[in-house]
């Protein structure tokens, strides 16, 4: 057979670089840890429509400005140290400020008073909380989504194709979700619910892919005599040979408008278009140098398990 690059035994080198990234995941999430929105941790976020220029530093100034004067009419616990502070709004005329505490409703009109002193009455703050228990809830409900989704990908790969294909299409997900995971918790990029929504679009992108790098192995197989592991290895490399421009084509469509998405999408959904950038090229790395190598491998196996049966008999 013809195959302009040799992917399946280069495979060694492929788990060596993915295994080299989980680790470095790891070590990032055992020492640095999440950076939590207020989605998951609870706390306040303030959308404070200023509607002209303004500094980081003007508005943490004025938010030490109504603590103190809200410790001074007598409220207790005020803590108006803010944890992000970002833009939003075509101009850049939005303050979003996150903090990792609730804000009582006595504190939020000594806010707005401050605020419209310093940029006039035209400002508005629209204020959100989430308490822990609504945290938690959040959480345990994007789990269960991710968990769903793999159940779901799992029966229709094994049904479609066979169970191999499915475990190796799985743990190529978790291998796309990881990698995200590790570039956000490494540039400490919030973790939001939109967060989420991104994990769940890169799974179902990278399946696609992965399923049609699957069906063209499949048809290959049926013109093939697989008698040994090398002729598994043939079959593969030629199917990852024909199916390697779509799966290009397809990764760099997708980049352009995921990309435009980024700049031109707003700061709300900045996360989100981030994630979906990290996603989509690990999601075509893992489905042509991970999932079906996994799949050689696991098959190599049972055919010299099979030959070893054979040789007892």
């Amino acid at each position: 057979m013809n195959y302009k690059f040799d992917f399946v035994r280069r495979r060694n080198i492929f788990f060596t670089i993915s295994g080299i990234i989980t680790l470095l995941g790891i070590l990032s999430l055992l020492i640095f840890g999440l950076n939590l929105g207020i989605d998951f941790k609870s706390g306040s976020r303030l959308d404070i429509h200023i509607g002209k220029a303004f500094t980081e530093t003007e508005i943490k100034t004025l938010l030490k400005q109504a603590e103190e004067q809200a410790k001074a009419k007598g409220i207790q616990n005020v803590d108006l140290k803010p944890s992000v502070i970002r833009t939003a709004g075509n101009n850049q005329e939005i303050a979003v400020v996150s903090f990792d505490q609730t804000i009582s409703k006595d504190v939020l009109p000594i806010i707005r008073e401050v605020f419209q002193t310093k940029y006039g009455s035209k400002v508005d703050i629209q204020e959100s909380t989430v308490d822990p228990t609504v945290g938690r809830e959040l959480a345990k409900k994007a789990i269960y989504a991710v968990l769903w989704a793999s159940l779901g990908i799992i029966l229709y790969v094994t049904i479609r194709f066979e169970y191999r294909f499915a475990i190796s299409a799985i743990v190529a997900l978790l291998h796309d979700a990881f990698f995200v995971i590790t570039m956000f918790s490494l540039l400490r990029l919030e973790v939001d619910i939109t967060f989420i929504a991104a994990i769940l679009t890169i799974v179902g992108y990278s399946v696609n892919d992965t399923i049609v790098i699957y069906d063209r192995i499949r048809d290959n197989l049926k013109k093939a005599k697989i008698k040994r592991l090398e002729d598994i290895e043939e079959v593969v490399n030629l199917s990852l040979n024909q199916t390697l421009s779509r799966s290009i084509n397809t990764v760099l469509t997708v980049f352009f408008a995921a990309l435009a998405l980024y700049f031109f999408g707003g700061p709300g959904i900045h996360n989100f278009s981030l994630a979906l950038l990290f996603g989509l090229f690990t999601g075509a790395y893992s489905s042509i140098f991970i999932a079906s190598q996994i799949w050689v491998v696991w098959k190599g196996l049972d055919l010299k398990k099979k030959r070893v049966q054979v040789q007892e008999a």
